[in-house]
């Protein structure tokens, strides 16, 4: 980790003032991401990835016309766009919602795909088993992720750290030469990674008290393929802190803001769980030494 880095994510802990709780990897902040954003310095930023409100009626939103939605949502991208650096970018988690006359699971990316500045690389289709079960129409089993970046021409993408070893034929050779990467298979545009679920019997391990959770595989991959080990990832809409946790889990730093302070809590909880968790591995390594 280069020490520019480390005095980049304390320039941006520094412009954004008190944390609502910070460690070596991450600051994360109890406010308004549209008011936050506007305190970020100007290209500090490298990769942001978030789940924004869908405007369904989860516990903490409360349902807009969709046209104000659309607005909002081009008014924060817009303040990402302007906090990333040059060569960096966003992956944007979106689900669906309704269109009042015109349709009733409406996938977002179709609304805000191209009312940004950022350039569209691709859409990740994230396929997950649980979920809703519908009777007048199928169930719903997917979300998207669109991969944004700022130039198309240079930008971070790390294809061995995401690379998926479930090959078919993995010592297949022609002239004598491997014809799949040792590493694996490119995962395609299709990741299929488990829901963080709730309920008796069927709860994740990794559940947290929010109810639309990001699995830390899916910010893991996002995070290493799109991202290199000491940059600084932003998620303004943090929930219960799953980008921050990942963020220490891939040795990133991580900037975090969060409207809702009980999911703050719970953000701060995982955080302060890992470190002690670390410090006692740690420990426990020294001993044996």
């Amino acid at each position: 980790m280069t020490s520019g880095k480390t005095d980049t994510f304390e320039r941006i802990v520094s412009a954004l003032g008190q944390p609502f709780y910070r460690d070596e990897k991450s600051a994360i902040y109890h406010g308004d991401s549209s008011e936050l954003l506007l305190q970020i310095p100007e290209e500090s930023i490298d990769l942001t990835i978030t789940s924004p409100p869908y405007n369904i009626g989860k516990e903490y939103e409360e349902v807009k016309d969709v046209d104000f939605y659309v607005n909002w949502c081009e008014g924060w991208i817009r303040k990402i766009h302007r906090a990333t650096k040059a060569n960096g970018a966003l992956a944007l988690n979106v689900g669906y919602l309704e269109v009042p006359g015109k349709g009733f699971a409406v996938p977002i990316p179709y609304l805000l795909w191209d009312k940004t500045d950022f350039y569209l690389i691709q859409e990740i289709v994230w396929n997950y088993g649980a979920g809703v079960a519908s009777k007048k129409r199928l169930s719903p089993r997917n979300e998207k992720v669109l991969w944004y970046v700022k130039d198309s021409e240079s930008y971070t993408f790390n294809l061995d750290p995401i690379r998926d070893p479930d090959v078919k034929y993995p010592n297949q050779k022609k002239n004598g030469k491997l014809r799949c990467n040792p590493l694996g298979k490119n995962p395609s545009d299709v990741w299929q990674i488990a829901k963080v679920t709730s309920g008796k019997n069927r709860s994740s391990k990794e559940r947290a008290p929010h109810p639309a959770q990001f699995p830390l595989e899916l910010v893991g991959r996002l995070m290493k393929g799109m991202s290199n080990e000491g940059d600084v990832v932003l998620d303004p809409f943090l929930g219960s802190g799953s980008t921050a946790e990942s963020g220490a889990e891939n040795n990133r730093f991580v900037i975090g803001f969060e409207l809702d302070k009980k999911y703050l809590e719970h953000a701060k909880a995982r955080l302060k769980g890992r470190t002690e968790s670390i410090k006692m591995l740690s420990a426990q390594q020294t001993l044996q030494i």
